[in-house]
């Protein structure tokens, strides 16, 4: 008999018979709340607004069956944005259309690295990279999306281009926005925002996806001001023009949509850049949002985050080479997956199903969307990414999470993503390396092992931490057929953070399975905030503690 814990590739039949009902509503409500998302999630990446469509279908149909996480719903994310539409400039070179096909080459490319790194077991990924360096990534996707977004919201072309130009063009946006679209982008926010409170003293509205709310008001605002016919209208005697440019314009026929990548840039230098952004960043982003909705799910199954790597990876080859945005396991719609009670992965099938039926039957309904509402919605995952919460979250951990956090959202807005990354991880080896870490153990941890009566137990040496937990991991995983597993850290100058948060992960997972994982010796160590995750140190209580 198969474990619980056991992942499997594809749908069983059992699960199939007793899951398909609520599957097929949750996948419905989904789809709902996929269909904005993905137009704007489209437009803001500079792509046709089909092209998420692409995705999103190709993400549940054929996905779905390739061993994606069970739960989770695969599709364009508001996290791909900044690298899609910097694809898209810079290998255009003010063409947009040869921007937009030389990008499918690199999302090509990316999903053959991305089938690779499947192949090579790399599903661990996800456990190197610091939550600190992520989440201050995620934050400056937020704070950059908005940049570009509150403009389209206010129905504005703004002059500037980079973020931080960007945002400071926001006050000259507000003196010249259209009244009429900036009327429905705000109403959009404000019911997005508001959804939440507004559910509880309306309890039929509980059932309505926000996303869905906005559009029931969006789209009849749309109407009232004729936005389908170019005319223009006085207001405080200016005059503004509105027309067919303020809604999503969709292709009669979607096989005309189908676009191939253009492979003539694919070796230059920038084309390299972007193939490695998708690579990583899509993998990361995917593999933590897979472990996320293992821990959410009602059954406590495991997915197997390589084949869920694999079906993401065969999903973006097949998007890239028809016009579609890359995609990944995205948590938003994930997480309203299994509030809506889904119970295997044929929810995110239905999802692609239903996506395919509208789009392919019914485009001039997407076609009345108004482009406003769908910028409101991508500020509110903005707002959410870059979260004034997250940053007091950050501090609580440990003021050293909150440096990191902060010069990782900082220069990735100065630059790009692949250096705001790499600068964070650099800079949490300095704080490491300042804290007392040697520098040998910083990669290869020293681990005594010792099995006695029936249990495991792994001393590490020197220090714990993020460069050298796969390691320790791995070292784990061996054991897998042991029921008292213990990690001694008593000799570890340096516990960080993401080590105490990866532990505590495997003593959940252990758990689970029946098995017992024992965390000791940090009794000698100091912890840098009240935080029960912070990181420990070894030291006299009157040092200044940096660590992470």
């Amino acid at each position: 008999m198969q474990p619980q814990h056991a992942p499997s590739s594809h749908p069983s039949e059992s699960e199939g018979r007793s899951a398909w009902k609520s599957d097929i509503v949750s996948g419905f409500l989904v789809f709902l709340i996929a269909l904005p998302l993905c137009l704007g999630i489209s437009l803001a990446s500079g792509f046709p607004p089909v092209a998420g469509i692409f995705t999103a279908v190709i993400g549940g149909v054929v996905s779905s069956f390739l061993g994606s996480a069970r739960l989770t719903i695969k599709g364009p994310a508001a996290g791909l944005i900044v690298i899609a539409l910097g694809a898209v400039t810079d290998l255009g070179g003010g063409d947009a259309q040869l921007g937009y096909r030389r990008a499918l080459a690199t999302i090509v490319v990316a999903a053959v690295l991305q089938i690779l790194f499947a192949a090579l077991r790399t599903g661990t990924l996800g456990d190197f990279f610091p939550s600190s360096v992520v989440h201050g990534m995620l934050a400056a996707i937020g704070v950059t999306i908005c940049s570009k977004q509150l403009h389209v919201l206010l129905g504005v072309t703004p002059a500037a281009k980079e973020p931080l130009h960007l945002l400071a063009e926001i006050p000259h946006s507000l003196g010249k926005m259209n009244p009429e679209i900036a009327l429905i982008g705000v109403i959009s926010l404000v019911l997005l925002f508001g959804h939440a409170m507004l559910s509880k003293r309306v309890a039929a509205l509980k059932r309505v996806p926000a996303p869905l709310l906005v559009l029931l008001v969006a789209v009849p605002l749309g109407l009232l001001f004729d936005l389908d016919h170019e005319h223009t209208f006085t207001f405080s005697s200016e005059v503004f023009s509105v027309g067919p440019r303020f809604l999503v314009n969709l292709p009669s026929n979607l096989l005309t949509a189908i676009t191939f990548p253009d492979f003539s840039a694919v070796l230059s230098s920038t084309s390299i850049k972007y193939i490695v952004m998708f690579a990583l960043v899509g993998s990361i982003e995917s593999l933590l949002t897979a472990k996320a909705m293992d821990m959410l799910d009602p059954e406590k199954r495991r997915s197997n985050l390589d084949k869920d790597l694999f079906a993401t990876g065969v999903g973006n080859l097949l998007a890239g080479l028809i016009g579609g945005l890359p995609m990944i396991s995205e948590v938003v719609r994930s997480s309203a997956n299994i509030g809506y009670g889904a119970k295997s992965r044929l929810s995110n099938f239905f999802h692609g199903l239903f996506l395919l039926l509208l789009v392919a039957f019914a485009p001039m309904i997407i076609h009345r969307i108004p482009l406003a509402a769908l910028a409101a919605m991508l500020v509110f995952t903005g707002v959410r990414l870059a979260s004034p919460s997250e940053f007091v979250k950050t501090f609580r951990i440990g003021a050293e999470q909150l440096l990191i956090f902060t010069f990782t959202l900082g220069v990735t807005l100065a630059t790009d993503l692949l250096v705001g990354v790499a600068s964070g991880i650099v800079l949490k080896m300095v704080v490491h390396l300042l804290n007392g870490a040697p520098l040998a153990g910083l990669f290869r941890p020293e681990i005594e092992e010792h099995n006695a009566e029936g249990q495991v137990v792994l001393r590490v040496r020197h220090a714990a931490v993020f460069t050298n937990f796969l390691k320790l991991k791995k070292q784990l995983a061996r054991h897998a057929q042991a029921q008292h597993v213990e990690v001694d850290l008593t000799d570890a100058k340096l516990v960080d953070h993401t080590v105490m948060e990866r532990l505590h992960e495997l003593e959940g997972e252990f758990s689970r399975e029946g098995r017992h994982l024992h965390i000791r010796g940090l009794d000698q160590h100091r912890s840098l905030s009240a935080h029960p995750l912070s990181a420990r140190k070894k030291g006299p209580k009157g040092t200044l503690g940096l660590s992470s």
